[in-house]
Protein backbone atom coordinates (compact mmCIF):
# COMPACT_ATOMS: atom_id res chain seq x y z
CA UNK A 1 0.00 0.00 0.00
CA UNK A 2 1.20 3.50 -0.73
CA UNK A 3 0.45 6.25 1.10
CA UNK A 4 0.29 10.02 -0.05
CA UNK A 5 0.09 12.70 2.63
CA UNK A 6 -0.45 16.47 2.53
CA UNK A 7 1.92 18.84 4.31
CA UNK A 8 1.55 22.56 4.57
CA UNK A 9 3.98 25.54 5.41
CA UNK A 10 1.76 27.87 7.78
CA UNK A 11 3.02 30.66 10.06
CA UNK A 12 4.18 28.94 13.49
CA UNK A 13 0.49 28.38 15.61
CA UNK A 14 3.02 30.62 18.30
CA UNK A 15 3.25 33.55 16.13
CA UNK A 16 1.19 36.45 16.60
CA UNK A 17 -0.17 37.19 13.08
CA UNK A 18 0.25 40.86 12.00
CA UNK A 19 -1.67 42.86 9.05
CA UNK A 20 0.41 44.96 7.15
CA UNK A 21 -0.50 46.69 3.62
CA UNK A 22 -4.16 45.03 3.53
CA UNK A 23 -2.81 41.44 3.83
CA UNK A 24 -1.01 39.03 6.38
CA UNK A 25 2.46 39.71 7.26
CA UNK A 26 4.63 37.16 6.30
CA UNK A 27 7.99 38.82 5.93
CA UNK A 28 10.52 37.50 8.65
CA UNK A 29 7.99 35.57 10.30
CA UNK A 30 8.26 31.93 11.17
CA UNK A 31 6.62 29.48 9.41
CA UNK A 32 6.14 25.48 10.03
CA UNK A 33 4.00 23.05 9.84
CA UNK A 34 0.49 22.91 9.37
CA UNK A 35 -0.02 21.20 13.15
CA UNK A 36 -3.23 18.95 11.37
CA UNK A 37 -0.57 17.87 8.83
CA UNK A 38 2.06 17.10 11.55
CA UNK A 39 -0.92 14.41 12.58
CA UNK A 40 -1.81 12.90 9.60
CA UNK A 41 1.91 12.23 8.96
CA UNK A 42 2.46 10.80 11.82
CA UNK A 43 -0.56 8.60 11.22
CA UNK A 44 1.17 7.64 7.64
CA UNK A 45 3.97 6.50 9.44
CA UNK A 46 2.52 4.62 11.87
CA UNK A 47 0.79 2.79 9.70
CA UNK A 48 3.91 2.18 7.68
CA UNK A 49 5.26 0.83 10.73
CA UNK A 50 2.45 -1.40 11.07
CA UNK A 51 3.54 -3.30 7.81
CA UNK A 52 -0.03 -1.97 6.58
CA UNK A 53 1.24 0.68 4.08
CA UNK A 54 4.97 0.20 2.29
CA UNK A 55 5.77 3.70 1.12
CA UNK A 56 4.74 7.01 2.80
CA UNK A 57 5.29 10.24 0.09
CA UNK A 58 4.89 13.81 1.10
CA UNK A 59 3.76 16.71 -1.11
CA UNK A 60 4.01 20.09 -0.09
CA UNK A 61 2.54 23.09 -2.45
CA UNK A 62 4.04 26.38 -2.00
CA UNK A 63 7.69 28.52 -2.23
CA UNK A 64 11.01 26.99 -2.31
CA UNK A 65 11.16 26.91 1.86
CA UNK A 66 8.62 24.33 1.70
CA UNK A 67 11.52 21.88 0.99
CA UNK A 68 12.71 22.42 4.96
CA UNK A 69 8.87 21.50 5.62
CA UNK A 70 8.71 18.74 3.88
CA UNK A 71 12.47 17.78 5.07
CA UNK A 72 10.33 17.60 8.80
CA UNK A 73 8.14 15.26 7.35
CA UNK A 74 10.75 13.18 5.83
CA UNK A 75 12.51 13.60 9.39
CA UNK A 76 9.28 11.84 11.23
CA UNK A 77 9.53 8.55 8.61
CA UNK A 78 8.08 9.87 5.02
CA UNK A 79 10.36 7.95 2.53
CA UNK A 80 10.17 10.58 0.23
CA UNK A 81 8.95 13.90 -0.78
CA UNK A 82 7.34 15.67 -3.83
CA UNK A 83 7.22 19.98 -3.85
CA UNK A 84 4.78 21.52 -6.07
CA UNK A 85 6.88 25.07 -6.56
CA UNK A 86 4.90 28.21 -6.88
CA UNK A 87 5.13 32.21 -5.64
CA UNK A 88 1.48 32.41 -5.10
CA UNK A 89 0.46 32.57 -1.33
CA UNK A 90 -1.24 29.61 0.08
CA UNK A 91 -3.14 31.03 2.79
CA UNK A 92 -6.18 31.50 0.54
CA UNK A 93 -5.14 35.31 -0.32
CA UNK A 94 -3.63 33.76 -3.79
CA UNK A 95 -4.06 29.77 -3.99
CA UNK A 96 -7.26 28.86 -3.01
CA UNK A 97 -8.80 25.43 -2.19
CA UNK A 98 -10.32 24.07 -5.42
CA UNK A 99 -7.02 24.80 -7.56
CA UNK A 100 -4.67 22.76 -4.22
CA UNK A 101 -7.26 20.52 -4.72
CA UNK A 102 -6.81 20.13 -8.72
CA UNK A 103 -3.16 19.74 -8.12
CA UNK A 104 -2.99 17.20 -5.54
CA UNK A 105 -5.39 15.34 -8.08
CA UNK A 106 -3.38 15.11 -10.91
CA UNK A 107 -0.84 14.05 -8.66
CA UNK A 108 -2.70 11.48 -7.65
CA UNK A 109 -4.52 10.03 -10.42
CA UNK A 110 -1.77 10.29 -12.68
CA UNK A 111 1.78 10.34 -11.26
CA UNK A 112 1.47 8.53 -7.82
CA UNK A 113 -1.90 6.29 -7.82
CA UNK A 114 -1.44 5.92 -4.07
CA UNK A 115 -3.65 3.60 -2.35
CA UNK A 116 -4.94 6.47 0.73
CA UNK A 117 -4.77 10.06 1.21
CA UNK A 118 -3.83 11.58 4.56
CA UNK A 119 -4.69 15.45 5.00
CA UNK A 120 -4.66 17.61 8.15
CA UNK A 121 -8.36 18.42 8.21
CA UNK A 122 -7.22 21.85 8.06
CA UNK A 123 -4.78 25.00 7.70
CA UNK A 124 -4.90 27.17 10.80
CA UNK A 125 -4.07 29.61 8.52
CA UNK A 126 -6.96 29.91 5.98
CA UNK A 127 -9.32 27.46 8.31
CA UNK A 128 -11.33 26.56 5.58
CA UNK A 129 -11.30 22.43 5.53
CA UNK A 130 -11.84 22.45 1.94
CA UNK A 131 -8.47 20.81 0.19
CA UNK A 132 -9.97 17.23 1.41
CA UNK A 133 -13.53 16.73 0.36
CA UNK A 134 -12.63 18.84 -3.03
CA UNK A 135 -9.77 16.09 -3.82
CA UNK A 136 -12.26 12.89 -2.71
CA UNK A 137 -15.07 14.66 -5.23
CA UNK A 138 -12.46 15.20 -7.96
CA UNK A 139 -11.16 11.85 -7.83
CA UNK A 140 -14.67 10.62 -7.27
CA UNK A 141 -13.44 7.92 -4.41
CA UNK A 142 -14.98 7.72 -0.75
CA UNK A 143 -13.71 9.93 2.27
CA UNK A 144 -13.87 10.45 5.85
CA UNK A 145 -12.97 14.10 7.48
CA UNK A 146 -12.28 14.45 11.36
CA UNK A 147 -10.67 11.45 11.81
CA UNK A 148 -10.42 10.43 15.54
CA UNK A 149 -9.09 7.13 14.77
CA UNK A 150 -8.17 4.78 11.96
CA UNK A 151 -7.60 1.49 11.91
CA UNK A 152 -7.25 -1.50 8.60
CA UNK A 153 -9.99 -3.78 8.28
CA UNK A 154 -10.89 -6.12 5.88
CA UNK A 155 -8.73 -4.42 3.37
CA UNK A 156 -9.75 -1.21 4.00
CA UNK A 157 -9.67 1.28 7.49
CA UNK A 158 -12.30 1.72 9.77
CA UNK A 159 -12.31 5.34 11.06
CA UNK A 160 -13.98 7.09 13.72
CA UNK A 161 -14.47 10.61 12.91
CA UNK A 162 -16.08 13.84 14.94
CA UNK A 163 -18.91 15.03 14.69
CA UNK A 164 -20.62 17.97 16.84
CA UNK A 165 -23.05 15.14 18.17
CA UNK A 166 -20.29 12.48 19.41
CA UNK A 167 -18.22 10.44 17.13
CA UNK A 168 -19.15 7.84 14.20
CA UNK A 169 -17.35 5.41 12.82
CA UNK A 170 -17.20 4.71 8.93
CA UNK A 171 -15.94 1.42 6.79
CA UNK A 172 -14.17 2.19 4.41
CA UNK A 173 -13.73 -0.76 1.78
CA UNK A 174 -13.12 0.87 -1.72
CA UNK A 175 -9.80 2.29 -2.48
CA UNK A 176 -8.49 5.29 -3.22
CA UNK A 177 -9.78 7.01 0.07
CA UNK A 178 -9.46 10.57 1.59
CA UNK A 179 -8.85 10.97 4.97
CA UNK A 180 -8.50 14.08 7.01
CA UNK A 181 -7.06 13.94 10.41
CA UNK A 182 -8.50 15.77 13.51
CA UNK A 183 -6.26 16.46 16.91
CA UNK A 184 -7.62 13.62 18.67
CA UNK A 185 -6.04 11.02 16.16
CA UNK A 186 -2.47 11.02 17.78
CA UNK A 187 0.56 13.05 18.89
CA UNK A 188 2.95 13.45 16.39
CA UNK A 189 7.01 12.19 17.21
CA UNK A 190 9.96 14.74 17.39
CA UNK A 191 12.24 14.39 14.85
CA UNK A 192 15.37 13.38 16.17
CA UNK A 193 18.74 14.44 15.17
CA UNK A 194 19.65 11.01 13.36
CA UNK A 195 16.95 11.10 11.22
CA UNK A 196 17.22 14.66 10.19
CA UNK A 197 20.33 13.87 8.69
CA UNK A 198 18.82 11.35 7.26
CA UNK A 199 16.30 13.25 5.68
CA UNK A 200 18.75 15.14 4.19
CA UNK A 201 19.46 12.12 1.58
CA UNK A 202 15.69 11.54 0.93
CA UNK A 203 14.89 12.49 -2.54
CA UNK A 204 12.87 15.37 -2.78
CA UNK A 205 11.02 15.87 -6.44
CA UNK A 206 10.52 19.34 -7.53
CA UNK A 207 7.83 20.07 -10.08
CA UNK A 208 6.49 23.51 -11.28
CA UNK A 209 2.78 24.10 -10.49
CA UNK A 210 3.00 26.57 -14.02
CA UNK A 211 3.45 23.87 -15.45
CA UNK A 212 0.86 21.54 -14.23
CA UNK A 213 -1.90 22.86 -16.95
CA UNK A 214 -4.25 24.01 -14.04
CA UNK A 215 -6.09 27.39 -13.80
CA UNK A 216 -4.82 28.54 -10.26
CA UNK A 217 -6.87 31.76 -10.69
CA UNK A 218 -8.48 32.81 -7.37
CA UNK A 219 -12.13 32.40 -7.37
CA UNK A 220 -13.22 34.43 -4.47
CA UNK A 221 -10.81 37.44 -4.57
CA UNK A 222 -10.09 39.05 -1.44
CA UNK A 223 -10.48 42.17 -0.74
CA UNK A 224 -9.11 43.15 2.32
CA UNK A 225 -7.77 42.04 5.96
CA UNK A 226 -8.13 43.75 9.04
CA UNK A 227 -6.95 42.88 12.28
CA UNK A 228 -9.95 42.53 14.89
CA UNK A 229 -10.34 45.42 17.43
CA UNK A 230 -8.76 45.80 20.44
CA UNK A 231 -10.67 44.17 23.11
CA UNK A 232 -12.69 46.78 25.60
CA UNK A 233 -10.87 46.43 29.27
CA UNK A 234 -12.87 44.45 31.74
CA UNK A 235 -15.12 45.96 34.78
CA UNK A 236 -15.94 45.17 38.06
CA UNK A 237 -19.48 44.92 39.20
CA UNK A 238 -20.46 45.36 42.88
CA UNK A 239 -22.57 42.54 43.42
CA UNK A 240 -24.53 39.97 41.38
CA UNK A 241 -27.45 42.50 40.82
CA UNK A 242 -24.89 44.71 39.06
CA UNK A 243 -24.20 42.49 36.95
CA UNK A 244 -27.33 41.20 35.64
CA UNK A 245 -28.49 45.09 35.05
CA UNK A 246 -24.93 44.96 33.10
CA UNK A 247 -25.90 41.85 31.17
CA UNK A 248 -29.58 42.95 30.15
CA UNK A 249 -29.00 46.69 29.49
CA UNK A 250 -25.62 47.13 28.01
CA UNK A 251 -24.61 43.55 26.63
CA UNK A 252 -27.99 42.74 25.55
CA UNK A 253 -27.46 39.44 25.90
CA UNK A 254 -30.21 38.65 28.88
CA UNK A 255 -33.91 38.78 27.89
Amino acid sequence: MKILVGVKRVVDYAVKVRVAQGTVELANVKQSMNPFCEIAVEEAVRLKESNIAKEVIALSIGPKQCTETLRTALAMGCDRGIHIQTDLRTDYMELQPLAIAKLFQQIVAEKEKPDLILLGKQGIDSDCGQVGPMLAGLLQCPQVTFAAKVESKDNGFLVERETDAGTESIHIQTLPAVITCDLRLNEPRYATLPNIMKAKKKPVETILAETMGIDLTPRNPVLQVMEPPPRKDGIKVADVDALIDKLRNEAKVLA
